[in-house]
Protein backbone atom coordinates (compact mmCIF):
# COMPACT_ATOMS: atom_id res chain seq x y z
CA UNK A 1 0.00 0.00 0.00
CA UNK A 2 1.18 3.64 -0.96
CA UNK A 3 2.21 5.70 2.19
CA UNK A 4 0.03 8.70 2.64
CA UNK A 5 0.24 11.34 4.76
CA UNK A 6 -2.69 9.90 7.23
CA UNK A 7 -4.52 13.37 7.01
CA UNK A 8 -4.52 13.06 3.07
CA UNK A 9 -5.68 9.11 3.15
CA UNK A 10 -8.59 9.88 5.33
CA UNK A 11 -9.38 12.59 2.69
CA UNK A 12 -9.48 10.63 -0.11
CA UNK A 13 -11.77 7.94 1.55
CA UNK A 14 -13.87 10.82 2.25
CA UNK A 15 -14.22 11.74 -2.09
CA UNK A 16 -14.36 8.12 -2.18
CA UNK A 17 -17.29 7.87 -0.10
CA UNK A 18 -19.01 10.92 -1.38
CA UNK A 19 -18.56 9.83 -5.21
CA UNK A 20 -19.82 6.28 -4.41
CA UNK A 21 -22.75 8.43 -2.40
CA UNK A 22 -23.52 10.65 -5.21
CA UNK A 23 -23.35 7.82 -7.88
CA UNK A 24 -26.52 5.95 -6.31
CA UNK A 25 -28.50 9.08 -6.03
CA UNK A 26 -28.03 9.95 -9.44
CA UNK A 27 -28.14 6.42 -11.12
CA UNK A 28 -31.50 6.00 -9.06
CA UNK A 29 -33.19 7.95 -11.73
CA UNK A 30 -32.56 5.44 -14.03
CA UNK A 31 -33.39 2.05 -11.90
CA UNK A 32 -37.48 1.39 -12.17
CA UNK A 33 -37.93 1.84 -8.31
CA UNK A 34 -35.57 4.32 -7.36
CA UNK A 35 -36.08 4.39 -3.50
CA UNK A 36 -34.10 1.71 -2.11
CA UNK A 37 -30.82 3.00 -4.41
CA UNK A 38 -31.36 6.52 -3.47
CA UNK A 39 -31.98 6.26 0.19
CA UNK A 40 -28.58 4.02 0.19
CA UNK A 41 -27.11 6.66 -1.49
CA UNK A 42 -28.54 9.40 1.05
CA UNK A 43 -27.22 7.32 3.81
CA UNK A 44 -23.72 7.59 2.57
CA UNK A 45 -24.07 10.92 2.03
CA UNK A 46 -24.97 11.69 5.35
CA UNK A 47 -22.33 9.86 7.23
CA UNK A 48 -19.89 11.09 4.80
CA UNK A 49 -21.01 14.67 5.83
CA UNK A 50 -20.94 13.82 9.53
CA UNK A 51 -17.11 12.11 9.64
CA UNK A 52 -16.27 15.58 7.20
CA UNK A 53 -16.86 17.67 9.52
CA UNK A 54 -15.31 15.44 12.26
CA UNK A 55 -11.85 15.76 10.13
CA UNK A 56 -11.94 19.92 11.62
CA UNK A 57 -12.26 18.17 15.13
CA UNK A 58 -8.95 17.72 18.08
CA UNK A 59 -9.81 14.04 17.18
CA UNK A 60 -11.33 13.00 13.53
CA UNK A 61 -11.82 9.87 12.26
CA UNK A 62 -8.89 7.52 12.23
CA UNK A 63 -7.90 5.94 8.50
CA UNK A 64 -8.92 2.34 10.91
CA UNK A 65 -11.91 4.13 11.38
CA UNK A 66 -12.79 4.62 7.81
CA UNK A 67 -11.69 1.03 6.87
CA UNK A 68 -14.40 -0.05 9.54
CA UNK A 69 -17.14 2.23 8.47
CA UNK A 70 -16.55 1.15 4.89
CA UNK A 71 -16.64 -2.20 6.00
CA UNK A 72 -19.76 -2.14 7.81
CA UNK A 73 -21.38 0.05 5.08
CA UNK A 74 -20.48 -2.20 2.89
CA UNK A 75 -21.72 -5.52 4.37
CA UNK A 76 -24.94 -4.34 5.00
CA UNK A 77 -25.66 -2.51 1.61
CA UNK A 78 -24.64 -6.42 0.05
CA UNK A 79 -27.19 -7.66 2.05
CA UNK A 80 -29.19 -5.80 0.89
CA UNK A 81 -28.24 -5.14 -2.50
CA UNK A 82 -27.50 -9.16 -3.12
CA UNK A 83 -31.44 -9.26 -1.92
CA UNK A 84 -32.94 -7.08 -4.67
CA UNK A 85 -30.60 -8.05 -7.32
CA UNK A 86 -31.06 -11.71 -7.32
CA UNK A 87 -34.80 -12.13 -5.43
CA UNK A 88 -36.62 -9.07 -5.43
CA UNK A 89 -34.95 -7.93 -9.35
CA UNK A 90 -36.03 -4.91 -8.89
CA UNK A 91 -32.38 -2.80 -8.23
CA UNK A 92 -29.06 -3.40 -9.47
CA UNK A 93 -27.31 -0.54 -8.53
CA UNK A 94 -26.55 -0.85 -4.32
CA UNK A 95 -25.03 -4.66 -4.47
CA UNK A 96 -21.90 -3.37 -7.05
CA UNK A 97 -21.56 -0.01 -5.29
CA UNK A 98 -21.42 -1.74 -1.97
CA UNK A 99 -18.83 -4.13 -3.04
CA UNK A 100 -16.44 -1.41 -3.90
CA UNK A 101 -17.16 -0.52 -0.15
CA UNK A 102 -16.62 -4.15 1.08
CA UNK A 103 -13.13 -4.67 -1.35
CA UNK A 104 -11.83 -1.25 -0.14
CA UNK A 105 -12.66 -2.00 3.82
CA UNK A 106 -11.47 -5.47 4.12
CA UNK A 107 -8.60 -4.63 1.44
CA UNK A 108 -7.65 -1.44 3.41
CA UNK A 109 -7.69 -3.21 7.00
CA UNK A 110 -5.85 -6.65 5.96
CA UNK A 111 -2.95 -4.44 4.63
CA UNK A 112 -3.08 -2.02 8.19
CA UNK A 113 -2.43 -5.72 9.94
CA UNK A 114 -0.19 -7.22 7.40
CA UNK A 115 3.02 -6.93 9.36
CA UNK A 116 1.13 -8.79 12.23
CA UNK A 117 0.47 -11.92 10.40
CA UNK A 118 2.45 -15.11 10.09
CA UNK A 119 2.96 -16.62 6.71
CA UNK A 120 -0.04 -18.82 6.95
CA UNK A 121 -2.43 -15.94 7.60
CA UNK A 122 -0.62 -13.79 4.47
CA UNK A 123 -1.28 -15.97 2.47
CA UNK A 124 -5.41 -17.00 3.42
CA UNK A 125 -5.55 -13.29 3.14
CA UNK A 126 -4.24 -12.77 -0.40
CA UNK A 127 -6.77 -15.74 -1.54
CA UNK A 128 -9.30 -13.84 0.31
CA UNK A 129 -8.78 -10.70 -1.44
CA UNK A 130 -8.38 -12.32 -4.92
CA UNK A 131 -12.26 -14.19 -3.85
CA UNK A 132 -13.22 -10.70 -3.16
CA UNK A 133 -11.68 -9.43 -6.50
CA UNK A 134 -13.76 -12.25 -8.52
CA UNK A 135 -17.09 -11.66 -6.62
CA UNK A 136 -17.04 -7.73 -7.23
CA UNK A 137 -16.10 -8.66 -10.99
CA UNK A 138 -19.57 -10.78 -10.93
CA UNK A 139 -21.60 -7.82 -8.89
CA UNK A 140 -20.48 -5.17 -11.58
CA UNK A 141 -21.14 -7.56 -14.88
CA UNK A 142 -24.16 -8.79 -13.40
CA UNK A 143 -25.11 -5.31 -12.33
CA UNK A 144 -24.02 -2.50 -13.59
CA UNK A 145 -23.00 -4.15 -16.92
CA UNK A 146 -26.10 -6.82 -17.91
CA UNK A 147 -28.73 -5.70 -15.21
CA UNK A 148 -31.77 -5.67 -17.07
CA UNK A 149 -35.13 -5.38 -15.13
CA UNK A 150 -37.86 -6.56 -17.10
CA UNK A 151 -39.75 -7.70 -14.57
CA UNK A 152 -39.71 -4.49 -12.58
CA UNK A 153 -40.03 -2.22 -14.99
CA UNK A 154 -43.63 -3.59 -16.17
CA UNK A 155 -44.36 -3.45 -12.65
CA UNK A 156 -43.29 0.19 -12.18
CA UNK A 157 -45.39 1.05 -15.59
CA UNK A 158 -48.37 -0.79 -13.92
CA UNK A 159 -47.80 1.29 -10.56
CA UNK A 160 -47.29 4.31 -12.56
CA UNK A 161 -50.52 3.59 -14.75
CA UNK A 162 -52.16 3.13 -11.38
CA UNK A 163 -51.35 6.65 -10.35
CA UNK A 164 -52.71 8.37 -13.40
CA UNK A 165 -48.82 8.86 -14.82
CA UNK A 166 -48.80 7.83 -18.10
CA UNK A 167 -46.19 9.95 -20.34
CA UNK A 168 -42.87 11.60 -19.12
CA UNK A 169 -39.82 9.57 -18.22
CA UNK A 170 -41.15 8.04 -15.46
CA UNK A 171 -44.83 7.36 -16.96
CA UNK A 172 -46.63 4.25 -17.85
CA UNK A 173 -45.66 3.96 -21.59
CA UNK A 174 -42.09 4.86 -20.38
CA UNK A 175 -41.71 2.03 -18.11
CA UNK A 176 -43.34 -0.81 -20.64
CA UNK A 177 -41.57 0.59 -23.36
CA UNK A 178 -38.33 -1.15 -20.94
CA UNK A 179 -40.60 -4.36 -20.00
CA UNK A 180 -39.53 -6.84 -22.25
CA UNK A 181 -36.34 -9.27 -22.57
CA UNK A 182 -34.90 -11.70 -25.08
CA UNK A 183 -34.43 -13.63 -22.70
CA UNK A 184 -37.48 -13.84 -20.65
CA UNK A 185 -40.29 -14.01 -23.62
CA UNK A 186 -43.57 -14.27 -21.02
CA UNK A 187 -42.87 -10.68 -20.51
CA UNK A 188 -42.98 -9.51 -23.68
CA UNK A 189 -46.51 -9.42 -24.59
CA UNK A 190 -47.84 -7.90 -21.02
CA UNK A 191 -45.53 -4.86 -22.30
CA UNK A 192 -46.79 -4.86 -25.92
CA UNK A 193 -50.44 -5.43 -25.04
CA UNK A 194 -49.92 -2.55 -22.40
CA UNK A 195 -48.17 -0.30 -24.71
CA UNK A 196 -50.95 -0.53 -27.44
CA UNK A 197 -54.15 0.18 -24.64
CA UNK A 198 -52.13 3.61 -24.10
CA UNK A 199 -51.39 4.18 -27.45
CA UNK A 200 -55.27 3.80 -28.28
CA UNK A 201 -56.28 5.94 -24.69
CA UNK A 202 -53.97 8.59 -25.90
CA UNK A 203 -55.46 8.32 -29.59
CA UNK A 204 -51.96 7.50 -31.24
CA UNK A 205 -53.66 5.31 -33.28
CA UNK A 206 -50.24 4.99 -35.39
CA UNK A 207 -48.55 3.84 -32.82
CA UNK A 208 -51.04 1.41 -31.33
CA UNK A 209 -50.85 -0.75 -34.90
CA UNK A 210 -47.23 -0.84 -34.81
CA UNK A 211 -47.19 -2.04 -30.81
CA UNK A 212 -50.62 -4.22 -31.57
CA UNK A 213 -48.19 -6.10 -34.95
CA UNK A 214 -45.63 -6.29 -32.54
CA UNK A 215 -48.25 -8.03 -29.64
CA UNK A 216 -49.24 -10.54 -32.51
CA UNK A 217 -45.48 -11.63 -33.62
CA UNK A 218 -45.78 -13.20 -29.64
CA UNK A 219 -49.00 -14.75 -30.02
CA UNK A 220 -51.49 -11.93 -29.40
CA UNK A 221 -53.72 -11.14 -26.50
CA UNK A 222 -54.39 -15.10 -26.12
CA UNK A 223 -50.64 -14.96 -24.41
CA UNK A 224 -51.81 -12.32 -21.98
CA UNK A 225 -53.56 -13.10 -18.97
CA UNK A 226 -56.75 -11.67 -18.59
CA UNK A 227 -56.08 -9.94 -15.56
CA UNK A 228 -53.42 -8.07 -16.65
CA UNK A 229 -55.34 -7.16 -19.64
CA UNK A 230 -58.79 -6.01 -17.30
CA UNK A 231 -56.22 -4.16 -14.57
CA UNK A 232 -55.00 -2.07 -17.44
CA UNK A 233 -58.53 -1.41 -18.50
CA UNK A 234 -59.90 -0.64 -15.07
CA UNK A 235 -56.86 2.00 -14.46
CA UNK A 236 -57.21 3.54 -17.83
CA UNK A 237 -61.09 3.64 -17.41
CA UNK A 238 -60.59 5.62 -13.80
CA UNK A 239 -57.89 7.75 -15.42
CA UNK A 240 -60.70 9.25 -18.06
CA UNK A 241 -63.65 7.02 -19.03
CA UNK A 242 -64.19 9.33 -21.94
CA UNK A 243 -60.91 8.43 -23.30
CA UNK A 244 -61.57 4.85 -22.41
CA UNK A 245 -63.74 4.39 -24.91
CA UNK A 246 -61.27 4.13 -27.15
CA UNK A 247 -60.07 0.98 -25.57
CA UNK A 248 -61.51 -2.50 -27.22
CA UNK A 249 -64.65 -3.83 -25.32
CA UNK A 250 -64.03 -6.87 -23.43
CA UNK A 251 -66.15 -9.28 -21.32
CA UNK A 252 -63.68 -9.79 -18.71
CA UNK A 253 -66.60 -12.02 -16.34
CA UNK A 254 -66.99 -14.57 -19.69
CA UNK A 255 -63.67 -15.17 -19.68
CA UNK A 256 -61.20 -18.01 -17.40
Amino acid sequence: MLTFESETLQWLFIFFEAIVGCLLVLGSKSQPFPQPSRRFGFLILGFTATIALGQLAPQPVTVMGHLFFLTGMGTFGLLAGIHHLVRTRREVLIAPFSGFFFCVGVGGLMVETWDSLNQFEQWAGFFSLVVLASGQTWLVFRGLLIGRLPLAWSQAGMVALQRGNITGQSGAIACFEKGWDAEEEHLNPMAYLALHRLHLFLGDQKSASEWYDALLDVGGEKAVAVEWIEAIHDSLMKIDPVAGENLPKKDFSEQE
